[in-house]
């Protein structure tokens, strides 16, 4: 049996309404200082955020950094869980009611995160296809979502896969 390809996701007024919301800077910072105040005081920003990719930012600073002079790994863990949770919220917007947890996590450093680091979620689309699935049968559904980070050089510092559970809301 060949498996089915997965479907695009579908835009919904509540899902562009999310989007415009989160790519404001005022109102993230607001919505960050109200329900991720360390994301807040990392300075974590939103370049992107799509149907189908997030990307979100972290500086090196104060704040963020380790006594190695690069940024502290639960801060790159941080953003990378952004990217992809990002994607979660905006998905959770188009239908009914789903929970989302993260229940694992795995990560690989490969270089010393210096400056600003970018981190890139593309994983949209198998998203939105746990929640389909998950409003549909009223299961739970889990995603494995790659969070890759990117120095302002374009290298790659490190990749989180992080594991999402999703399910709807009875």
């Amino acid at each position: 049996m060949t498996p089915q390809p997965t479907p695009a996701p579908t835009d919904t007024p509540r899902m562009a309404q999310f989007r415009r919301t989160i790519q404001n800077p005022m109102k993230l910072r607001l919505f960050m200082l109200r329900s991720l105040p360390m994301a807040y005081l990392a300075g974590l920003r939103v370049r992107s955020l799509t149907l189908e990719e997030a990307t979100v930012t972290v500086p090196f600073k104060y704040l963020t950094k380790n006594p190695f002079r690069s940024i502290y790994f639960a801060c790159l863990s941080m953003a990378a869980e952004m990217a992809s949770g990002l994607l979660a919220m905006m998905h959770v917007q188009s239908g009914s009611p789903v929970s989302m947890l993260v229940v694992g996590m795995e990560a690989e450093f490969t270089k010393k995160a210096v400056g600003l680091i970018a981190f890139t979620s593309t994983d949209g689309a198998a998203v939105a296809q746990a929640m389909a699935e998950s409003r549909q049968t009223g299961e739970g559904r889990t995603v494995v979502c790659t969070s890759t980070g990117l120095d302002q050089a374009g290298d790659v510092v490190a990749i989180f896969r992080i594991t999402w559970s999703f399910r709807a809301k009875k």
